[in-house]
Protein backbone atom coordinates (compact mmCIF):
# COMPACT_ATOMS: atom_id res chain seq x y z
CA UNK A 1 0.00 0.00 0.00
CA UNK A 2 1.22 3.35 -0.97
CA UNK A 3 1.05 5.98 1.53
CA UNK A 4 -0.86 9.42 0.70
CA UNK A 5 -0.09 12.59 3.04
CA UNK A 6 -2.87 14.67 2.71
CA UNK A 7 -1.43 18.02 4.58
CA UNK A 8 -4.44 19.35 6.54
CA UNK A 9 -5.54 23.11 5.51
CA UNK A 10 -4.03 25.51 7.15
CA UNK A 11 -6.43 27.85 8.17
CA UNK A 12 -10.04 28.79 5.92
CA UNK A 13 -9.41 31.16 3.45
CA UNK A 14 -11.93 33.70 3.31
CA UNK A 15 -12.22 36.05 -0.01
CA UNK A 16 -13.68 39.37 -0.01
CA UNK A 17 -17.04 39.75 -1.06
CA UNK A 18 -17.55 40.89 -5.17
CA UNK A 19 -20.44 43.84 -3.34
CA UNK A 20 -17.68 44.91 -1.09
CA UNK A 21 -15.25 45.63 -3.75
CA UNK A 22 -17.60 47.35 -5.88
CA UNK A 23 -18.58 49.67 -2.89
CA UNK A 24 -15.00 49.87 -2.01
CA UNK A 25 -13.84 50.87 -5.44
CA UNK A 26 -16.87 53.42 -5.88
CA UNK A 27 -15.96 54.71 -2.45
CA UNK A 28 -12.55 55.69 -3.69
CA UNK A 29 -13.54 57.15 -7.35
CA UNK A 30 -15.95 59.41 -5.66
CA UNK A 31 -12.98 60.78 -3.01
CA UNK A 32 -10.75 61.24 -5.44
CA UNK A 33 -13.49 63.21 -8.19
CA UNK A 34 -14.24 65.49 -5.27
CA UNK A 35 -10.68 66.35 -4.49
CA UNK A 36 -9.90 66.89 -7.91
CA UNK A 37 -13.11 68.92 -7.88
CA UNK A 38 -11.74 70.94 -4.76
CA UNK A 39 -8.37 72.01 -6.09
CA UNK A 40 -9.49 72.71 -9.36
CA UNK A 41 -12.36 75.20 -8.42
CA UNK A 42 -9.59 77.22 -5.92
CA UNK A 43 -13.20 78.95 -4.83
CA UNK A 44 -13.43 77.12 -2.00
CA UNK A 45 -13.75 78.36 1.57
CA UNK A 46 -15.48 80.47 3.98
CA UNK A 47 -15.06 83.52 1.98
CA UNK A 48 -16.87 82.00 -0.55
CA UNK A 49 -20.44 82.91 0.90
CA UNK A 50 -19.70 86.27 1.75
CA UNK A 51 -20.46 89.44 -0.65
CA UNK A 52 -17.31 90.95 -2.63
CA UNK A 53 -15.80 94.37 -1.84
CA UNK A 54 -16.62 95.44 -4.91
CA UNK A 55 -20.07 95.12 -4.51
CA UNK A 56 -20.52 97.01 -1.08
CA UNK A 57 -18.31 99.77 -2.65
CA UNK A 58 -20.10 99.79 -6.11
CA UNK A 59 -23.57 100.58 -4.01
CA UNK A 60 -21.52 103.28 -1.36
CA UNK A 61 -20.21 104.81 -4.84
CA UNK A 62 -23.97 105.33 -6.38
CA UNK A 63 -25.09 107.28 -2.99
CA UNK A 64 -27.76 104.93 -1.27
CA UNK A 65 -27.85 105.64 2.00
CA UNK A 66 -28.86 103.09 4.68
CA UNK A 67 -32.06 103.31 6.60
CA UNK A 68 -30.45 104.69 9.69
CA UNK A 69 -28.77 107.02 8.01
CA UNK A 70 -32.18 108.21 6.31
CA UNK A 71 -33.67 108.66 9.21
CA UNK A 72 -30.75 110.67 10.82
CA UNK A 73 -31.14 113.08 8.53
CA UNK A 74 -35.10 113.74 8.70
Amino acid sequence: MSQTHIEPERGASYSTPRWVKVLGITALILIVLAGIFLLASGEHGPGRHMPSASVTQSSDAVGHTSPMQHGASQ
